[in-house]
C-alpha cells in the first residue's frame, strides 16, 4: 500500500535545483524551540558550529566537539518537520581524509537524522567532498571566509576586496562545485566577487555577507534577533522592527525572496588596488 504524506522535508536535491531560481531562505537553528518557530518559513536550518560562541561561550568555534553537535542537531530536527536540515562538521572531524570524514558524517546523519553535512574549504577540500557525495552523504560547502581556520588566517576581516585576490576563491568555488556539493555558503566576501561566483558556478550559492545575487541567504538567528553582543556588519537586525521572534523571521525571509536584503549597507566593496599592484598588472597586461 502506498502512503500520501501531506508534508515532506526539503531535500538537499530540492535546494541543488534553485540554482537561478527564487532565492534560498536559511537560519541558524540549534534548539527544538527556535527550530519550530523558524520551520516554516526558510528552506534550510544550518545547525553551524557557531553555536559554540552563541551558546556556549567559546571564543572561536575551533573547539567544538562533535558530540555536541550532534545534541544540538537531535533537538533541530525533533523541532522541525519541513525545512532540510545542516549540520556542521567542526574542526578536527573531516580534515584528516576523506574516509574519517565519512565515517564521522555518517554517524551525524545516522544519529540526527539531518538531510546534509557541512564542511568548510575548497581546493583542498574537494576530494573528500567527492567521496562524501559518492557514498550518500550531501555536502554543502562553504569558502571565503572559513571560521574554523582562523587560527592560521589570523582574522575574521571579509575577503576578495582587492581583485587581485580573486582567483583563489574563485578557484574553490569551481572545485566544489565539480566534486559534487550541492550548495556553497560565501562568507564575507566581496560584493562583485560573491556576484561573479554565483555566475560562474552550476550550484547555489549561500550568500551571508556577500551579495543579494547569491541564490539565497543566511544569518545567524541570533544576530538578526540583536541578542548577540558583537553583530557583524553584514547582519540586518530584524527583531527592532518587529514583534517577537516570528515577525523577525518573517521579515528577513520576505526580504531574502524580493532581493530587498542584502542592501548595500550589508555588503562588502571593493578596495583600491596598491600602487604596486597596478603599476605590475599594467606592465604584465594581466
Amino acid at each position: 500500500m502506498s502512503q500520501d504524506f501531506s508534508v515532506r522535508r526539503v531535500t538537499a536535491p530540492d535546494i541543488r535545483k534553485r540554482k537561478g531560481g527564487p532565492p534560498i531562505v536559511a537560519l541558524t537553528a540549534y534548539h527544538a524551540h527556535t527550530a519550530r518557530i523558524i520551520d516554516p518559513h526558510v528552506d534550510f536550518l544550518l545547525v553551524g558550529d557557531s553555536l559554540g560562541m552563541v551558546m556556549h561561550g567559546y571564543e572561536t568555534t575551533v573547539p567544538v566537539p562533535l558530540d555536541l553537535m550532534i545534541m544540538h542537531a537531535q533537538a533541530v530536527v525533533r523541532g522541525s518537520t519541513r525545512a532540510l536540515v545542516v549540520v556542521d562538521m567542526p574542526f578536527g572531524s573531516y580534515e584528516e581524509s576523506p574516509a574519517v570524514a565519512f565515517r564521522n558524517a555518517a554517524r551525524v546523519m545516522k544519529e540526527t537524522g539531518c538531510g546534509a553535512v557541512k564542511i568548510e574549504g575548497g581546493v583542498h577540500m574537494a576530494e573528500t567532498v567527492r567521496y562524501l557525495s559518492e557514498r550518500g552523504i550531501p555536502v554543502m560547502s562553504h569558502i571565503g571566509l572559513t571560521p574554523q581556520a582562523v587560527n592560521t588566517i589570523g582574522t575574521f576581516q571579509p575577503r576578495g576586496r582587492y581583485r587581485s585576490e580573486w582567483a583563489p576563491y574563485e578557484e574553490d568555488a569551481k572545485a566544489i562545485a565539480e566534486a559534487g556539493a550541492f550548495a556553497v555558503v560565501l562568507e564575507a566576501l566581496a560584493e562583485l566577487l560573491a556576484a561573479r561566483i554565483t555566475k560562474q558556478i552550476d550550484i547555489p550559492t549561500i550568500g551571508i555577507g556577500a551579495s543579494a545575487e547569491c541564490d539565497g541567504q543566511i544569518l545567524v538567528l541570533e544576530d538578526m534577533l540583536g541578542l548577540s553582543p558583537r553583530v557583524p556588519k553584514f547582519v540586518k537586525e530584524y527583531a527592532k522592527i518587529g514583534a517577537g521572534i516570528e515577525a523577525a523571521v518573517k521579515g528577513f525571509a520576505a526580504d531574502v525572496r524580493t532581493r530587498a536584503f542584502p542592501s548595500a549597507e550589508y555588503t562588502y566593496p571593493m578596495f583600491d588596488e596598491p600602487a604596486a599592484v597596478t603599476k605590475k598588472t599594467k606592465m604584465t597586461g594581466s
